[in-house]
């Protein structure tokens, strides 16, 4: 299932964060987007999502128009993790993936069998069956994320968008995420900080510069000493790794 975003304006305030922003996913490929903060990223995606209505655009995805379809329609293929999952009402682990089936039910309709089949696929896939009655709230940053992630999988979405999923965690967590969301085979548009995890991850990527369109490419095309020192104002060495043949960074810092 293919996104195609075009002409995406966002206006906050009178101010126009987003400048016009056009970009393509094909089915199943994992498309980064990097960039400084406030230069527009998540802004961006939330236009895509409905969390933050465009002044100007469109987004289809396969032949759903995202931006004029129903909630309902559009959570039954979109899926949606985000950075900040804080509630202030517990559940259960089980009873928050449970709540990515909601999509596919009608009001009030109860939990039966296939639902709880696909919770505990979602919940082994993230490597919490283990978590199944513990409280969320009593989780750690990095657990309540893959809780957020196996509830997002039993929607079962045939595209996701993750909105700087692993903003403030470890990198251990980053990697689980990452990993995990690679190997679900579907199309992926992912906000993301960290160069080489979007180097390793990413099979294209969109570079934002205050709220536009700087760059786009593959991470090789896209990665280089210019375009780093042009996003984020710092100098930086681009070389490929000995070991692992991946796209590295040695950063520049002077006193």
């Amino acid at each position: 299932m293919d996104l195609k975003v075009q002409n995406i304006d966002v206006h906050i305030k009178k101010n126009k964060i987003i400048k016009d922003i056009s970009l393509k996913v094909k089915d199943k490929q994992f498309v980064g987007i990097i960039g400084p903060n406030g230069c527009g990223k998540s802004t961006f995606l939330k236009s895509i999502y409905k969390s933050i209505k465009p002044s100007n655009g469109t987004a289809i995805l396969g032949d759903i128009n995202i931006l004029k379809s129903s909630e309902q329609k559009v959570a039954k293929n979109l899926g949606v993790v985000g950075q900040f999952n804080e509630m202030s009402f517990d559940l259960t682990v089980q009873q928050m993936v449970m709540l990515g089936r909601t999509p596919h039910k009608k009001l009030l309709e109860p939990d039966n069998e296939e639902d709880h089949l696909i919770v505990k696929e979602a919940l082994k896939h993230t490597n919490l069956l283990e978590f199944t009655n513990r409280s969320y709230l009593s989780l750690s940053g990095g657990e309540k994320q893959r809780v957020v992630l196996a509830r997002t999988i039993a929607q079962q979405p045939q595209f996701m968008i993750l909105d700087e999923p692993t903003n403030h965690l470890d990198i251990r967590y980053q990697i689980e995420i990452l990993s995990c969301v690679k190997s679900l085979n579907i199309g992926v548009l992912a906000a993301l900080h960290d160069l080489e995890l979007s180097a390793h991850y990413c099979d294209y990527i969109y570079a934002i510069k205050e709220g536009k369109v700087y760059a786009h490419g593959t991470p090789e095309n896209v990665l280089t000493s210019d375009v780093i020192e042009a996003l984020y104002g710092v100098k930086c060495q681009t070389f490929k790794n000995p070991i692992t043949h991946e796209l590295a960074f040695a950063y520049i810092y002077k006193e």
